[in-house]
């Protein structure tokens, strides 16, 4: 889930600057993994990525398994099955993964997202046979027993306490508003869990659970860094070649229908000391040329100080002191999920700013993209913010955002390369497309608007 991310990039910053300096691209270089991809018998896709940043190898098991489709009346059980992978394997109990990789000075996590869960090491190149010997063990035999299920049941409970129930702000907006805006439960869920229904778990619904999803045909293993592409294939099949073929996973309905009415919600928060405005709307599918023209929306209004958005909400009005938002913003970037995604927004303000004088001004920023097209200069800066973005996530610390691209384009779309082939995708969009996508994708009836109130003292504006 979100705070795991967080501590993987904190973990992970020592290895940031010299990677980022290493590898940094020119400018004018057109951007290019180069990979090997290929399947094993069992289903399981690999995705191996030779560079010489530094002797250290990043291995990854991504699993097509998010909370948007974990099992009805078991909200949370994806992220809390996260948790169960972590409690040992039939041939390396608990605590020698950990100490594994510990030993060798490299470090492990994990995280939940909407379409997937993963699991990732960062050791030095000589550990990396140790490192898939245990991703094997663990996707074949994890422990799943009472002691296991009901330690991490109190741990996932103590998170639900800590970080949601107990928080200002608390689940807005990244779980308030996907609830809001979509209809289909699998999108529309809590999907941090409720407590009585994690609590409520049982030894037989978590082997079910693995049984139903952590198979080789739904996963893809991804090892990226200081490697030989021969002798890594080789490790590969020799640690994960045993393992059994399964069927390939059903997965349900997740599609939603297009939006033809406004929604609004808002809701009280104790703790919060400041009034919240966050918005979001439905995107293009992921992959289309649409899409890629609402990456290229998402820089022109929202990312940096020279948006849209931030200049009339921030520089202009003075109605907060700053705007966060994205394509999956929250729980990811624009090409790490599959399903249904938003495009959304959020701030808090002063009580002294009504909800209605807010979406006046940002109307007027929306409208005024759905009314009149870019010009070029506007639309090459979007493209030139988007590049440096997506350069900066290729080059991040420990390889995670190269690891992260490879394993979700090889997961949803069984085509790693597709990453060398996004700056095209961009590339391609014409100021016609923007103007088509946005009055399309920017109507007040696309838009789901959720309002924080701070209950400790009544607001002061009117709402």
């Amino acid at each position: 889930m979100k705070h795991m991310c967080l501590a993987l990039a904190l973990a992970t910053t020592a290895l940031a600057g010299p990677a980022i300096a290493q590898s940094a691209k020119p400018p004018a270089e057109k951007l290019h993994v180069d990979h090997r991809y290929f399947t094993l018998p069992n289903g399981l896709r690999v995705v191996l990525a030779k560079d010489e940043i530094a002797p250290t190898v990043t291995v990854a098991v991504y699993y097509g398994i998010g909370f948007r489709v974990e099992p009805k009346e078991r909200t949370g059980f994806a992220h809390l099955f996260e948790h169960l992978m972590f409690q040992g394997s039939k041939h390396a109990p608990k605590g020698v993964f950990d100490k594994t990789i510990t030993n060798a000075g490299g470090v492990n996590n994990g995280s939940t997202r909407f379409d997937f869960t993963n699991y990732y090491e960062i050791v030095p190149s000589g550990a990396l046979e140790r490192m898939l010997w245990l991703e094997a063990d663990r996707m074949a035999n994890p422990v799943i027993d009472e002691v296991v299920l009901k330690n991490q049941q109190g741990v996932v409970g103590n998170e639900v306490k800590v970080n949601v129930l107990n928080q200002p702000y608390s689940t807005w907006p990244w779980i308030d508003l996907p609830m809001l805006a979509n209809t289909n439960w699998y999108n529309s869920h809590n999907f941090y869990g409720e407590l009585a229904e994690i609590e409520a778990a049982t030894v037989p619904d978590a082997k079910e659970f693995f049984e139903a999803f952590y198979r080789p045909s739904n996963a893809v293993l991804i090892i990226a860094g200081d490697l030989e592409y021969d002798a890594t294939k080789a490790m590969v099949e020799k640690y994960f070649g045993g393992i059994a073929k399964k069927p390939p996973v059903v997965q349900p309905d997740i599609s939603e229908p297009r939006q033809t009415v406004e929604k609004f919600k808002s809701r009280v928060d104790a703790l919060a000391p400041k009034p919240g405005f966050a918005a979001g709307y439905h995107v293009p599918a992921r992959g289309t040329p649409e899409w890629y023209a609402m990456g290229l929306i998402d820089q022109i209004l929202l990312q940096g100080d020279d948006s849209r958005l931030y200049t009339k909400l921030v520089q202009e009005t003075g109605i907060t002191g700053g705007v966060d938002g994205g394509i999956n913003g929250d729980l990811g970037n624009m090409f790490d999920y599959k399903g249904p995604m938003l495009w959304s927004f959020s701030f808090t303000h002063d009580t002294t700013r009504s909800t209605a004088q807010i979406t006046k001004a940002v109307d007027e920023v929306i409208e005024g993209l759905r009314t009149k097209k870019v010009t070029a200069d506007e639309l090459a800066r979007a493209r030139t913010k988007m590049r440096s973005d997506l350069y900066g996530t290729i080059d991040g610390g420990g390889r995670i955002g190269l690891i992260n691209l490879l394993g979700v384009y090889a997961l949803f779309d069984n085509d790693p390369g597709a990453v060398n082939r996004i700056e095209e995708g961009f590339a391609k969009v014409t100021p016609e497309l923007i103007l088509k996508t946005a009055q399309e994708y920017l109507r007040p009836t696309n838009r789901s608007i959720y309002v924080v109130e701070p209950g400790a003292a009544a607001p002061k504006g009117g709402k």
